[in-house]
Formats: structure tokens, sequence, C-alpha cells
């Protein structure tokens, strides 16, 4: 194989890439050897380990220790339904928007007050040091992780009232609208931006990924005249999940 200017170990990763792809190396297929490849394709050692580094680091192949390494079967991805607040429904978004999916969606969730750091409080609008609630959740497909959230609050606008804990209380687990709407305080806007990275290690731990694994990150903040109330990172498996937006025409 003659190769250009893109180095041969790119070069040999996008053919195997495009073998697996188009079937021709099938899931739970052995990978060729590192000898294999080097004899296949005229290259170094070096350049073949580079090559199956590339694509374990794309989650397209696996090490098997003992064994070799090996196709990964990929996962059709499901939809995790982004469609904003629906009034008058007594539930969280998360909870509305996976029962108009069908999902049989449950969470876990942790709350602990922390101070808050430069980048939380420029998204609230407050001080570094000050005070907020975050909150950490695993939410579930049928048992199966499919999403992280984690969320913080100030206290200035929380703390001391019914609502300072997220999930616990009379209106645990409702959601930052109708909780703000118990103080008095109303939300007339939600933003989110959506970006991908590659997970970390925490986090592809908690969605079972694997090092090497994208995810997307949707960072949600809700606002009260202007005002942040809750800001919020939403972290995704990208193998596994497409957000599909469900946006009204106004």
């Amino acid at each position: 194989m003659t190769f250009g200017e893109q180095p041969a170990y790119l070069r040999v990763a996008s053919d195997l890439r495009e073998k697996i792809v188009k079937g021709a190396l099938p899931p739970h297929t052995r990978l060729p050897s590192q000898a294999r490849i080097r004899e296949e394709y005229g290259v170094s050692d070096t350049v073949a380990l580079e090559a199956r580094k590339v694509l374990m680091a794309e989650g397209l192949v696996e090490g098997r220790s003992g064994s070799g390494t090996y196709v990964r079967a990929r996962p059709v991805p499901r939809r995790i339904a982004r469609s904003g607040y629906r009034p008058g429904s007594g539930s969280s978004p998360f909870r509305q928007e996976q029962s108009a999916e069908g999902v049989r969606g449950t969470w876990e969730s942790r709350s602990e007050q922390e101070e808050a750091g430069p980048e939380i409080a420029a998204r609230l609008g407050i001080e570094p040091g000050e005070r907020v609630m975050r909150t950490r959740y695993v939410f579930r497909d049928a048992g199966e992780p499919m999403m992280l959230s984690t969320s913080w609050e100030p206290l200035a606008v929380t703390g001391r009232t019914p609502v300072m804990l997220p999930e616990e209380g009379p209106l645990g687990g409702c959601g930052v609208v109708d909780r703000m709407a118990a103080i008095d305080i109303v939300v007339d806007n939600v933003t989110e931006e959506v970006g991908a990275r590659p997970g970390l290690a925490d986090e592809l731990g908690d969605l079972g990924g694997v090092p090497g694994h994208v995810v997307m990150v949707i960072a949600r903040t809700y606002y009260a005249g202007g005002q942040a109330v809750e800001t919020a990172d939403v972290v995704v498996p990208a193998d596994r999940y497409r957000v599909a937006y469900h946006l009204p025409v106004r």
C-alpha cells in the first residue's frame, strides 16, 4: 500500500475502520494481529500498534486479556428527548420526556453544599466562593445508566426554604420550575448549550463506557427575570444515545 502525506498509522486505521463499518470485520471478529497488519500494509510494528490504538480510542475495538483485540458490537443509538418544561404535570422534565418516549426512567441523586468555583459562579452570576447546593444524578433506562447530571443552585435563592434540597421535601423531584414557583420565583427562560468531549474516568465508570469514549455535555441554565437560579451539566454517552429536541414554534 502506498501512503501519502497522512501518517501511515492513520491510513492503516482508516482502512481497518472502513472494513469494520462496512461489515468486512463484523462484531466480535478478532482484529488482524500486529504481525498481520505489518505484513499486509508494509508498515513497522510501531505503525501497526499505533493504528490499533486509534481504533481502541474510537471505541471500535476492545482488548481481551490473553486473547487479542476484537471488534466491538456497536449499539443502536436510542433517543433522549429534550422538549423543555410542560406546565401542569407535577413532575420533572426528565420524567415528562421519558414518559412521552415510553422509557421506564428512574434516577438516584445525592445533594451536598459547597462553595461555587469560578466557572459555576460565572454561570450563576454570583461571586466565587458563595454557597451552592450541588446535586449529582444518575439516570437509568430499565436499570441501564443512560445519563448523568450535576446541578448547582445558589443557596442565596433556595437556602432555608422548603425546596433547598431538590429531591426532598413536599416538592422533591418536581423539577426546577415547580420548585421555584413554590417560593414565588417565576422561571421564564432556559438555555442549553451542547458540546462533546472525551468522557472522564468517573463518568465512564458510572455510564459503563471505556476510556476514549466521547460524551455529549449539555450545559443547561434556568433563569428568572434574568437571574440564574439553577445551572447543570448533563452528560450523555454519544455512542448509545442521540439527543432529540422538540421545539415548539411560537
